[in-house]
């Protein structure tokens, strides 16, 4: 079973990728210096889990 995201974190995740299909890398670490420069994201938590989110889904895309 995987983990279970909310449709926050897919949707916020989804259109960064649309919008900065460049910007953001496979790299948990440097994605998550990204967000900080293109969102204002209180929770850390929040941040990870979209960062986490972006990698998966660039690694699916790259993939395919």
């Amino acid at each position: 079973m995987g983990k279970v995201r909310t449709i926050l974190i897919k949707n916020v995740s989804k259109e960064l990728i649309n919008k900065y299909p460049n910007v953001f890398t496979t790299d948990f670490e440097e994605n998550k210096k990204l967000l900080d420069k293109y969102l204002e994201i209180d929770s850390k938590h929040l941040r990870n889990r979209i960062s986490g989110y972006i990698v998966k889904l660039l690694r699916f895309r790259n993939k395919e």
